[in-house]
């Protein structure tokens, strides 16, 4: 019993802060989900439906309903990562993800396919991708906590790349099904890790966010009192007086339509490119680049969001994102379109990434995972949407530039939502004292 206990509690000794240990052993948790992500199939879909003859709307509305459970299953997995920290409930979901995949490898219909499918991205984009590594990412940095936020943000886009080229790869000498129980098995063998390496705070350790630490001398109340104004450092919101607050509104919205629009437009731009001239194996290479551009610049936004402020570079990015989008509409060519697809990726970047550090920066993080869960519905319920509603304005316009347009009023209502969303008052909440 001591040995099993000594081995739960085991910490590897490093000179490198444990924070980015942990950050970088959760990121592998998104490295296996991200074999369900929009990112990923967008890049895949083709091989896919060209195999099995499957419908492509049918596929887009599996897409849809996974990624809507996701955001509904979100603040669940937000209020257990303040609560009960990541170990348990990302080992779990590792294992379960490895089953699905399993599934998906052997799907004999759509049906089947979509039932894998949904249940793998509906508990994995939660607490393998977003609300559940942010919290870590946040518990664990304060002075550099954006450049955390951005390495974690980084990840679904650098390993969904990975994941559509190995898929890809796969799906051209073999099968796309064996991509996926290579997947599986890595999943499940990667629950290890996750639950010997992961903790919910660095107090847990003996240390302060940013790598500080406790002294040992330190005992009792004087030892909490050091703690205690650590946190202090920062003024830290309940969830429940977060949501009195106009700017969590505004910001939820916000997010809302800036990620769908990523959904609208990011699961049509491989045969937005195909259509407009390239081959599929170049389409689906464009794409991982994309993905690719869009996780590196990331940790760039999150760098520039420690110097500056999350909200200031939030306007930077929605403008170019405007540009970028606007271009879409006015040019046209194969490598025209090629060229703004990986520009519009790589601005995306700053999109996804900004929102979690201008919550963070609005509220604190004791309660992080709880209010950035009540985002993610309006974020994955838009995510979800996207494919779906790209897929009918297409097929409705018989073209892409209803795509285009829709994108950009999203963007510009967006940026109007942030211009009201300041930061709040905990001394004069909006809709009262909590």
């Amino acid at each position: 019993m001591s040995r099993i206990r000594a081995l739960i509690e085991w910490v590897p000794r490093t000179r490198l802060y444990y924070g980015w240990i942990v950050l970088g052993t959760a990121s592998l948790g998104t490295l296996a989900s991200t074999g369900s992500a929009q990112v990923t199939l967008a890049g895949v879909q083709d091989y896919i439906l060209n195999d099995t003859g499957w419908d492509r709307s049918t596929l887009a509305l599996a897409v849809t309903i996974g990624t809507w459970i996701g955001g509904f299953l979100t603040p669940v997995f937000g209020r257990l990562a303040d609560t009960k920290g990541p170990r348990i409930v990302m080992s779990v979901t590792a294992v379960l993800i490895g089953i699905c995949f399993y599934q998906v490898a052997g799907a004999s219909s759509i049906w089947h396919f979509g039932a894998a499918y949904i249940v793998s991205r509906g508990i994995g984009a939660p607490v393998l991708i977003s609300v559940v590594p942010r919290t870590i990412a946040v518990n664990f940095f304060l002075e550099r906590r954006n450049l955390a936020l951005g390495f974690v943000s980084m990840a679904r886009p650098f390993y969904g790349a990975l994941n559509i080229q190995f898929i890809s790869f796969l799906s051209l000498i073999a099968s796309w099904r064996i991509a996926y129980k290579i997947l599986g098995i890595y999943s499940i063998i990667l629950s290890v890790p996750l639950f010997l390496i992961l903790r919910k705070t660095p107090e847990e350790l003996g240390l302060l966010p940013d790598g500080r630490v406790i002294d040992d001398s330190c005992q009792g109340k004087q030892k909490f009192d050091v703690v205690a104004q650590s946190n202090t450092r920062e003024m830290s919101w309940t969830a429940r007086e977060a949501v009195k607050t106009h700017s969590f509104w505004l910001i939820a919205v916000s997010q809302f339509l800036t990620i769908l629009v990523l959904g609208t437009m990011g699961f049509q731009l491989v045969p937005y490119l195909t259509d407009s001239g390239l081959s599929l194996g170049l389409a689906a290479m464009v794409w991982s680049i994309s993905a690719i551009l869009d996780g590196c610049s990331q940790p760039v936004w999150g760098l520039l969001s420690d110097k500056y402020t999350p909200r200031s570079l939030t306007f930077v990015v929605v403008l170019s994102a405007m540009v970028a989008t606007t271009a879409f509409l006015i040019m046209d060519g194969a490598y025209i379109g090629l060229t703004l697809v990986l520009i519009w990726a790589t601005v995306n970047g700053g999109l996804e990434v900004l929102g979690g550090m201008l919550l963070a920066s609005y509220y604190g993080r004791d309660s992080f995972g709880t209010i950035s869960g009540m985002i993610g519905p309006f974020q994955l319920v838009g995510l979800g949407l996207g494919p779906t509603l790209g897929t009918l304005l297409y097929k409705f316009t018989n073209g892409y530039n209803s795509l285009f347009l829709f994108a950009l009023f999203a963007y510009i209502i967006a940026c109007g939502l942030l211009i009201i969303a300041r930061k709040p008052d905990r001394q004069n909440l909006v809709f009262g004292n909590p």
